[in-house]
């Protein structure tokens, strides 16, 4: 049967599964992966703290793989110098997360590269829009990470900004972690899914190994968003994206009191020594709501042909 949609058609892709640019997780090795697998794999470039490690991985990616990649950015956490730096690479996209893309979208667009923008709520749709956005990320707050706060489900918001934008393709992204997720993606109109938690717990994710293993365990019940981690960790994420992760003792001491958190330096530096003594975790563990579906650790572009495989079957099974 094959699923062909405009946005596979977009970048010459066989399957329409995209990586999530997860910053210290979607690495090159993950990157170049997906695309091997047929997907579009896109480099996690988050605010490009170090621009060495950006650059090395970068060409990382151009140098294992032949096939279509791109990179992501957060919006509120660069520059124009490191949009620029990265379309040295010549990567096959550019996304841009969390914030207003409207200072970067030229940069893209001027260099001829599809510019992808995700978006949390309906108001960020009309401003990815604007900017000329040439594929729209349509996020769920059930995906792991950072996001809205008051965010939409997936399964409401997808139909809502394909509605909004057309004919501009849409990937839905939150929740999505086996091929029948992929499936209700492209049955509510999507051109492709985005995926982030499910990329996470693969050979070639940056992730180390006992957060890969807290994946394998966890249960969409544990996961929580919040910022509470953010503030401990001294993040300077904006308040308004919270992030979703798995359980943590430091969210079950300060949950609903973030104000407070954000206001004692003797408790963020409390949290600073636990996990230097090791007694916290080093980072939090990025998860979103669909890990109770993520059982085994494959290798990224063996997962790609699998979760479009159990795409297509779950579509043919829902036609009869």
């Amino acid at each position: 049967m094959g699923l062909s949609t405009a946005f596979t058609e977009m970048f010459g892709l066989r399957h329409p599964i995209a990586l999530a640019p997860m910053g210290g997780s979607a690495g090159g090795a993950l990157t170049a992966a997906v695309s091997n697998g047929g997907g579009l794999g896109l480099l996690g470039g988050g605010g490009a703290w170090d621009r060495e490690w950006l650059s090395r991985e970068l060409t990382l990616t151009a140098e294992t793989t032949a096939k279509p990649w791109g990179v992501g950015f957060q919006s509120w956490a660069i520059g124009p110098g490191t949009v620029e730096s990265a379309l040295h690479h010549q990567p096959a996209a550019v996304m841009l997360s969390f914030g207003d893309p409207r200072p970067f979208a030229g940069l893209v667009r001027q260099a001829g590269i599809p510019l992808i923008i995700q978006v949390t709520d309906m108001e960020e749709t009309r401003q990815a829009l604007a900017a000329g956005a040439d594929v729209i990320v349509a996020q769920g707050t059930e995906a792991g990470g950072h996001g809205a706060r008051r965010g939409w489900s997936t399964l409401a918001f997808t139909p809502a900004v394909i509605d909004l934008v057309a004919p501009v393709p849409v990937l839905a992204a939150g929740g999505i972690a086996d091929g029948r997720c992929v499936a209700a993606a492209l049955a509510l109109g999507a051109a492709g899914a985005l995926i982030g938690t499910r990329f996470q717990a693969t050979a070639e994710s940056l992730v180390g190994p006992e957060a890969k293993k807290a994946i394998i365990d966890g249960r969409g019940e544990d996961t929580e968003r919040s910022s509470v981690l953010d503030i401990a960790r001294g993040s300077r994420w904006p308040l308004e994206y919270t992030g979703r992760t798995l359980g943590h003792p430091f969210l079950d001491q300060w949950r609903g009191r973030e104000a407070d958190l954000a206001a004692d330096p003797d408790a963020k530096r409390a949290y600073q020594e636990g996990v230097a003594r090791g007694d916290l975790p080093p980072e939090p563990v990025w998860a979103g709501q669909a890990v109770d579906l993520i059982h085994d650790l494959p290798s990224a572009t063996d997962l790609v042909g699998f979760l479009a495989a159990q795409a297509e079957e779950a579509l043919t099974r829902a036609c009869r």
